[in-house]
């Protein structure tokens, strides 16, 4: 197919993927689901476009995580999640190498593979995802612990699982010692905490400080710090992932400009990422090998929902109680093991070992692949029904309330910016006697640097900057009636003048 051809069926499968959004947000799946449905169609499963490329989409798949963890520290709220941290660092750390050896040790006894190969599997599977995490959960009435226990979870635990699938992707030919294992796993991750709690702070400093010329150029110099972070631990022999998270984490919580607009731009950018992994690993899946795949998934997802996330959980839990981090209750833990959901990050890093031409690595794909559907399927629409029998939900709990710089377009408004200049009549009028129409409003002004809000009775001054928010409707009116105070005074209207351009 040609360049062009490719470009119709990518913006299609895009526009298709946002209208499927709606239908997801509306039956409370994730919407990975919907989109590794564009992937199979597009497959073996449908049109039978070939795509059989593991290297290729093991670079993608962490490319695309990279920004899809850039965009969850960005749009996390530092101030709900801070009591949470301990916990979730706990559960990213203990609770991870827990739900590793308990799976494998299930999956090696229950469906007789190999010892290195149930350990890869086990790794594979013991982070939960970050994008169907936030999807979720964020439309959850959760008190903030809880919630904010499950968001920072999911974005500290990709680091150490992929490290860990690495090394045992790598072990699987040179068998390592367990005490090399855990250094070389603990050197990666400080070092990325060290790149990322260096360039995030560096980087607000410098945003502060640098006036771009143009507001779209400040959410480009975020999300390029943010890959900075992780290009530069990696080649440093640290996590890319937890820097990236880091830096993000930081720089979203940071007083920077056009908060809001890189925080949109980012939102958007994570969108498009989680839309081509998601198409592309669907692509990935084989048609003739996933029948086989079903029964030793379902074993696996089973044991992995039922034992292993249920006892990584409860130790993270006795030893949060241990260290006086506080108690976590048995209807918050049941909560917290129901709520560990899986999605694109386990596919992802099942495209690692079979990258590394390890024996067995497309059957753990495969059954990946269905333990994600399935099991997604499963727990992301009765999380709601969960909270509530298990008695954990907040319905009286405020959602974040959303600000935005200037969220008009659905208030069918417009905000108007008017300077002042010499020998303008505005000068000395108040703002009572510019009669502006019912649907407008002079709502701050901006005099010597200093801004406040207007009462009826304010005098307009030469260099002022007046912000109005207007209905659409009234934008014209309102124009013309400046222009004609500005060029005649507040009796513009006596003299005939009507502003017209």
């Amino acid at each position: 197919m040609t360049l062009d051809v490719w470009l119709l069926l990518g913006a299609v499968i895009v526009i298709a993927a946002i209208v499927s959004v709606r239908i997801a947000h509306r039956s409370g799946l994730p919407s990975l689901l919907l989109f590794l449905g564009f992937g199979l169609i597009l497959g073996d499963f449908g049109f039978g476009i070939p795509f059989e490329n593991p290297h290729l989409a093991q670079q993608i798949g962490l490319t695309a995580l990279a920004m899809i963890l850039a965009e969850g520290g960005l749009t996390t709220n530092w101030s709900h999640v801070r009591r949470s941290v301990p916990l979730a660092l706990i559960l990213a750390t203990v609770g991870v190498t827990i739900s590793i050896v308990v799976l494998a040790l299930a999956v090696q006894a229950i469906l007789g593979i190999g010892w290195s190969t149930a350990l890869i599997l086990g790794a594979v599977l013991a982070s939960t995802d970050a994008a169907a995490v936030f999807s979720v959960l964020r439309r959850l009435p959760l008190p903030p612990r809880l919630a904010g226990v499950l968001e920072a979870e999911s974005g500290f635990n990709d680091a150490p699982t992929v490290i860990a699938v690495m090394l045992l992707s790598g072990a699987s030919q040179a068998p390592a010692t367990v005490g090399t294992f855990l250094l070389e796993t603990s050197v990666e991750l400080i070092i990325g905490a060290a790149v990322g709690l260096a360039v995030g702070p560096a980087g607000a400093y410098a945003l502060r400080r640098v006036a771009l010329p143009a507001s779209g150029l400040y959410p480009l110099a975020v999300l390029a710090l943010t890959f900075v972070s992780y290009g530069g631990a990696v080649l440093l022999h640290g996590s890319g992932f937890l820097a990236v998270y880091l830096t993000a984490l930081i720089l979203g919580n940071s007083r920077l400009p056009h908060r809001a607009a890189t925080r949109g731009f980012a939102e958007g950018a994570a969108w498009l990422a989680q839309i081509g992994l998601f198409v592309m690993l669907g692509m990935l899946a084989s048609q003739e090998a996933m029948p086989s795949a079903i029964v030793p998934g379902l074993i696996t997802g089973t044991v992995l929902v039922l034992l292993a996330r249920p006892l990584s959980v409860l130790a993270s839990s006795l030893i949060s109680w241990a260290m006086r981090l506080g108690m976590v209750s048995w209807r918050e833990q049941a909560f917290l093991s129901w709520a560990g959901l899986r999605g694109a990050i386990p596919i992802v890093l099942a495209t690692i070992p079979w990258a590394a031409g390890v024996e067995g690595s497309e059957n753990i794909f495969n059954q990946v692949f269905v333990i994600v559907v399935v099991f997604t399927l499963l727990q992301g629409p009765t999380l709601p029904f969960a909270a509530r029998v298990l008695g954990v939900g907040a319905p009286a709990e405020a959602h974040d309330l959303s600000v935005e710089s200037a969220p008009l377009e659905e208030l069918k408004a417009d905000l108007l910016q008017v300077k002042v200049p010499p020998g303008s009549l505005l000068h000395g009028v108040e703002v009572f006697e510019l009669r502006l129409p019912s649907g407008a409003a002079v709502t701050l002004v901006v005099r010597d640097g200093k801004s406040f809000v207007p009462g009826s009775t304010t005098r307009i001054r030469v260099n002022d900057q007046l912000l109005l928010v207007t209905t659409a409707a009234c934008r014209d009116q309102v124009e013309r009636r400046l222009r004609a105070v500005s060029r005649s005074g507040k009796l513009a209207g006596w003299y005939g003048e009507r502003g017209l351009e």
